[in-house]
């Protein structure tokens, strides 16, 4: 739970003003924003990263402030700046942040997450051996390591490769669907759109909208349809769309509550119809219009 968070820098800058969220335990929720937006400085608090200039944060109920060591053990990060010692190898670096955690027989769970993520071949090798994709992939290992309750990811497929992030978001799931809270920042917003059950976004350090995502699609998205007629007869289904030159192609943009209208029309003409595209409103499009 975050309420009224505020971060002010030395020189007045506002990051954060006045944020509260609440997400629920098992929840998958997205935080989206341009940059500059407070994304990375809402997270990096969350996990003890930043320091605050206001509000209070819990993470299951403990305050970061009153037991940030209770909290801090909650809760795995991956930060967007993949930051590995060069020197350990990938199992020591796995083995070393158990210990963090005072786990001294945590050698299952780390062959598991090495296993998962494709960890396994690199084991032996070095954080300076390893390429983007392989420390990404670490940095994600090592957030998982204590079995955290909620799971932190900033920006977690930058610059990966497609098969990464396919194999990523498989495993991401799969903690999910076994009660893991996941609190995601992601300029993809495809990806955010098919992961997250919830969306936030940000801009200039406020929260601008936050509901399930299907919801944010129906308040703030639009629609598309495109009709090819055998007439060139055939009226509009509504003010504002657009007849090509010959008459035969009828374009427009609807949001929901013209979907009936739109529909009954279709059905109508239906024998005048000679192909119906439909194009469903995207979180991209509703991100531009709350953001611009």
């Amino acid at each position: 739970m975050i309420q009224g968070l505020e971060k002010r820098y030395k020189n007045g800058v506002k990051a954060i003003s006045g944020v509260d969220l609440e997400i629920a335990s098992g929840e998958f929720f997205a935080i989206l924003g341009p940059n500059g937006a407070g994304k990375s400085t809402l997270i990096n608090i969350v996990a003890q990263v930043v320091s605050k200039s206001a509000g209070t944060v819990e993470v299951f109920g403990v305050s970061i402030d009153r037991h940030p060591q209770e909290a801090k053990m909650l809760l795995g990060f991956t930060p967007q700046e993949v930051a590995l010692d060069p020197f350990f190898t990938v199992l020591e670096v796995l083995q070393n942040h158990s210990g963090y955690y005072g786990l001294a027989h945590n050698q299952e769970w780390i062959a598991t997450i090495m296993q998962r993520l494709g960890l396994e071949a690199c084991a032996l090798r070095t954080g300076r051996q390893l390429s983007g994709g392989m420390k990404r992939r670490l940095s994600i290992a090592k957030a998982l390591v204590h079995r955290p309750k909620l799971l932190i990811l900033d920006e977690p497929t930058a610059g990966v490769d497609v098969a990464l992030r396919h194999a990523l978001w498989a495993f991401i799931r799969e903690l999910h669907a076994l009660g893991t809270t996941i609190l995601l920042t992601t300029h993809y917003l495809e990806e955010a759109q098919q992961l997250a059950g919830r969306v936030a976004i940000l801009r200039d350090g406020a929260v601008v909208a936050c509901d399930r995502t299907e919801q944010l699609l129906r308040r703030f998205g639009t629609r598309r349809f495109e009709v090819v007629v055998t007439e060139d007869s055939v009226g509009l289904p509504f003010e504002g769309c657009q007849r090509s030159s010959d008459g035969k192609r009828i374009v427009g943009e609807f949001c929901w509550e013209q979907s009936a209208s739109l529909f009954a029309w279709l059905s109508q003409e239906g024998e005048r119809l000679e192909d119906v595209r439909i194009t469903e409103a995207s979180l991209e499009e509703v991100f531009l219009r709350l953001t611009e």
